[in-house]
């Protein structure tokens, strides 16, 4: 049965009592750099005993369909389907602990309505906690482990965790305005994020998913089948330096890098260093847009 409701929020199978739930959301766009949280998301609806489809945050609410157009899918010429840029929610039943998982996409407007609707779904399953997943471009190595950062709207966690308070001002996602209005509600909520080398911008980035997975579970006490995204992350390191190590320029750049990571992986303050400026930020998405289109 489906049941429209405020802020483009449709329920299509509402997934009844979950044990201990927690939302966790993962989207395309902006906050997701080598699709690494976007995977992240994908990967825990893909490996659990059971997974449905509970709910959906209407397109027509949040979307610009010229910037995020829908995709037509041919079969000898005739058009079979169109299939619509959603946001769609998870129910996702687990032997440890059941999730709600949201897969999307950033929207493009009325934000604060979409986090409305994501809250919705959080209060009506009974959600612990929101965690949102994220992955942005950094000066860091591909050979060493992403380290991964966070921060969180409760003093409890933060402590818990060990997250540092970020000390980033500018320009922000939807995951940030989403962790806003969760301190709005009153809700927990912890937002993770996984630094993707600048120079691999292009997805995907199995190190960086496999780092946002095991945060997770070490979050969320989940006993995650991690053995095959291991081995490929393993994989993609290696054909990785298989290709640095043919260039002196870049195998250099990349020893820079990592005399850099070492250092302050022994600072106290590394959490905050890792961040970057507005100015790098903004640098690095301009790069970003121009290797995902190189003719603009």
């Amino acid at each position: 049965m489906v049941i429209a409701m405020a802020d483009g929020l449709v329920w299509e199978d509402h997934p009844g009592a979950l044990r201990r739930p927690v939302l966790i959301a993962g989207f395309e766009g902006w906050n997701d750099a080598a699709d690494a949280s976007s995977a992240a998301a994908t990967w825990l609806t893909q490996h659990a005993p059971a997974t449905n489809r509970i709910a959906t945050i209407d397109a027509q609410e949040h979307f610009d369909f010229q910037a995020r157009q829908p995709q037509v899918e041919l079969i000898g010429g005739v058009t079979r389907t169109v299939t619509w840029p959603e946001n769609t929610f998870f129910s996702v039943k687990r032997d440890d602990r059941d999730l709600v998982v949201l897969r999307g996409i950033e929207p493009s407007y009325r934000w604060q309505s979409f986090c409305r609707a994501v809250l919705v779904v959080a209060q009506e399953t009974g959600c612990e906690m929101v965690v949102t997943l994220g992955a942005l471009l950094a000066d860091v190595p591909h050979t060493r482990t992403a380290r991964i950062t966070g921060a969180s709207t409760d003093t409890e966690l933060v402590d818990r965790l060990g997250l540092a308070t970020s000390r980033y001002e500018g320009p922000t996602g939807i995951v940030g305005v989403l962790h806003d209005a969760c301190r709005g509600e009153s809700f927990p909520s912890v937002s993770l994020w996984a630094p993707v080398p600048h120079y691999l911008a292009a997805p995907p980035n199995p190190p960086a998913t496999l780092a946002l997975l095991e945060r997770l579970s070490a979050l969320c006490e989940l006993d995650l089948d991690l053995g095959r995204l291991e081995r490929t992350a393993a994989a993609w390191r290696e054909k990785v330096d298989e290709v640095t190590a043919a260039d002196d320029d870049v195998s250099g750049y990349v020893q820079t890098l990592e005399e850099r990571f070492d250092a302050e992986s022994g600072s106290d303050d590394s959490w905050g260093a890792n961040l970057p400026s507005g100015d790098e930020l903004a640098s690095e998405v301009e790069r970003y847009l121009r290797d995902q289109r190189p003719d603009a």
